[in-house]
């Protein structure tokens, strides 16, 4: 019997007995309370198993990110020297975020494991002494292992988003050593079946400038419509959030509209001068 069937067993035994006897002491839930948490926590996979799939993920994220330099898709123009020098400051934030999933991930599963137990408890102090046949115990089954029975589904969301919060990170990162002076927000709200949010997809194609770089420091630059980017939410900073930034490091990508004209002087001098 391998711990899902366990499981199923326990619940279905606990309510069987509830039904038959009703709550006719304490000591009898606290029996059952004990043999559903011992069989949940075995159902939920050991903690060093859950963090070693976990660091597996995330190690392959950062492999095709960092190591094979996937995340210089988003950052247009950045030399490949850049993202080696700044290579100590990702690996620290990847390890920083395989702490921080691991805890949330952990907390989720203590939560899911009381939540059955409160269900459990709720369920059976409510049934008379004596047992009664009225009682639905398919659906108190049901109700009772439905915390758990979703957890492995709640988990993935989790890796999921926290894989894009670990990109938006490291994104972020590169930006701010590269000097990046505004970025184009992405969202993916074309794509079938994403539950985007409505703002998100407002946001979508606009530039927003990067508060205190160089091009607005100098003089160079002014915020768009969209004004800057630290007035909103960043990308991937939401639950379950999935759009991404384009990072723009040069007066020539800006738009017209967020060029001063003194910038817009200095971007004509080096066309000259690059055309000399």
């Amino acid at each position: 019997m391998n711990a899902r069937q366990e499981f199923y067993f326990v619940v279905r035994q606990a309510v069987d007995d509830l039904a038959r006897h009703g709550f006719d002491s304490i000591e009898r839930v606290a029996r059952w309370e004990a043999r559903i948490r011992k069989a949940a926590e075995k159902f939920a996979a050991p903690r060093p198993l859950m963090e070693q799939r976990l660091k597996a993920i995330y190690l392959s994220t950062y492999k095709r990110l960092v190591e094979n330099k996937g995340i210089a898709k988003y950052h247009k123009g950045v030399e490949r020297f850049t993202l080696t020098q700044v290579g100590t400051q990702l690996r620290s934030e990847l390890d920083r975020r395989i702490a921080a999933s691991a805890a949330l991930i952990q907390r989720n599963r203590q939560e899911a494991i009381n939540k059955t137990l409160q269900r459990f408890s709720g369920w059976s102090t409510s049934i008379p002494k004596g047992g009664s046949d009225a009682t639905d115990k398919p659906e108190a089954k049901s109700n009772i292992k439905k915390a758990l029975v979703s957890l492995p589904f709640e988990e993935r969301r989790v890796l999921i988003d926290q894989g894009h919060k670990l990109t938006a990170s490291l994104n972020n990162i590169i930006a701010k050593d590269a000097g990046a002076i505004a970025l184009i927000w992405r969202s993916n709200w074309r794509q079938p079946g994403y539950d985007y949010r409505e703002d998100h997809k407002e946001r979508d194609e606009r530039v927003y400038a990067i508060r205190d770089s160089w091009a607005f420091q100098e003089g160079y630059a002014k915020p768009g419509k969209a004004g800057y980017y630290d007035t909103i939410t960043a990308v991937a900073e939401e639950p379950y959030c999935r759009c991404y930034a384009q990072y723009l490091y040069t007066l020539s990508a800006l738009p017209k509209d967020m060029l001063t004209r003194k910038g817009a002087e200095a971007l004509n001098a080096a066309k000259k001068e690059l055309a000399a």
